[in-house]
């Protein structure tokens, strides 16, 4: 791939960390309840902590086994194939099924961590770098051979912590600017009177990155 593609592409991990940092079903007003309870700015930054280490673990959860698979360079096409049907059907599946988990509901306020990892699941948070993760480890024209299968081993598992780590950050840093502007200055009514819903974006959102994803397939031949 080019320097652009790349870039390109590691610039759209970066969006939809901050698409999900801003997006409050992904927690920030939890962080802002942590820090009013107990009235201090130490509690909101403990409980966007909580929050990072779920989703990081969500998006590894979804990474590592398609950095994995495509150690099986002979079927690399299929995989990528694969994944972005799997992102449509979840995206068809968030868009007429908006109602969130229960099981999200039964997670206590406590338990952060263990909450922003259900919640990235459920959402599939994880699915939306999937096209975007394969475009990255592509390896173009390559021999099927030892040697490009060792190196392709070695740099997806960690190109799948990278790009974990890279989105965590772009969504912590955007969810915790709303939410330490919320503390300070806006305050809890901010939240009350500014609620907004992305799920119906992001469904949208799914559905095209999977179809782009096995589009483009067909320009790489």
């Amino acid at each position: 791939m080019s320097e652009w593609t790349t870039a390109g592409l590691w610039l759209a991990v970066v969006a939809s960390g901050i698409y999900h940092g801003v997006n409050p079903g992904m927690g920030w007003p939890l962080a802002v309840s942590a820090g009013l309870l107990d009235r201090r700015t130490g509690e909101l930054f403990r409980a966007l902590g909580l929050l990072a280490t779920g989703h990081f673990v969500a998006m590894l959860g979804i990474l590592l086994p398609f950095g994995a698979m495509l150690t099986l360079i002979a079927w690399e096409r299929q995989i990528r194939i694969a994944a972005g049907l799997i992102v449509v059907a979840a995206g068809v599946y968030l868009l007429f099924n908006r109602r969130h988990p229960r099981v999200l509901v039964r997670i206590p306020p406590a338990q952060l961590a263990l909450w922003s990892f259900a919640a990235a699941t459920a959402h599939g948070a994880g699915l939306m770098l999937v096209p975007i993760y394969l475009g990255l480890c592509q390896t173009g024209e390559h021999d099927v051979g030892h040697q490009a299968a060792a190196t392709l081993a070695a740099s997806n598992l960690i190109t799948a912590i990278t790009v974990s780590m890279v989105h965590t950050a772009a969504m912590v840093a955007s969810g915790g600017i709303i939410a330490i502007a919320v503390f300070r200055w806006l305050g809890p009514k901010f939240i009350s009177q500014s609620w907004f819903n992305l799920d119906i974006v992001w469904a949208v959102s799914l559905i095209l990155v999977g179809g782009v994803g096995i589009a483009s397939l067909g320009f790489a031949r």
